[in-house]
């Protein structure tokens, strides 16, 4: 297996995906000290809809920290990057930007810029999340992280959103920013979408 860092010298993309509290926030601020330390500089940014901890950091559910600024959309993400003198661009919560991101993706890549998004890849109903799937096909690397099952603690893939402590409907908007109290992994078999 070749290591990322011979990829990233010619430009690159990672995903880091898997459910909620699976660890890809925390992953992610893991490879952005690593590039820190390797003297690299990294540009982060989260979709300005995540304000559960902080407003200008990306942030893990267990604590982590590593600055970053908040964006609307990939225009104003494109309007600080072309700024910015950066070797390193990670980006948080992608799937909760549109289509445009794997453009971003592709092209910053293209000039040789090292580029690490993480995200959910399902949404609550076990659904392909939007742009995920597609950043993983163009990726050079995923790395797909699982969680603890809150029901029968087996490894968890899906992410369950619960309504007052029951199973969401499918049709539930599939956009709810929340934490401990909305959501919580699940296995295949222990997950569940009120029809």
């Amino acid at each position: 297996m070749v290591d990322i860092m011979e990829y990233s010298k010619n430009g690159s993309i990672e995903i880091i995906v898997g459910p909620m509290y699976a660890g890809k926030s925390e992953e992610l601020i893991r490879r952005i000290n690593r590039a820190k330390i390797a003297d690299l500089k990294v540009l982060a940014f989260k979709p300005r809809i995540d304000k559960r901890y902080s407003k200008d950091c990306i942030d893990s559910h267990n604590g982590k920290q590593f600055p970053c600024v908040a964006v609307e959309n990939t225009e104003e993400m494109m309007s600080v990057i072309n700024n910015e003198n950066f070797d390193v661009l990670a980006i948080d919560e992608v799937q909760f930007f549109g289509e445009e991101v794997i453009e971003v993706c592709q092209e910053l890549a293209d000039r040789g810029k090292r580029i690490i998004c993480s995200g959910l890849d399902m949404d609550f109903r076990g659904e392909p999340f939007e742009v995920v799937p597609k950043i993983m096909a163009i990726a050079e690397q995923v790395i797909k992280l699982t969680a603890i099952c809150m029901v029968c603690k087996t490894p968890a893939t899906r992410t369950q959103r619960l309504v007052n402590g029951q199973p969401a409907k499918y049709s539930d908007p599939i956009i709810l920013v929340g934490a401990l109290e909305s959501y919580e992994a699940r296995c295949r078999n222990c997950h569940q979408v009120i029809k």
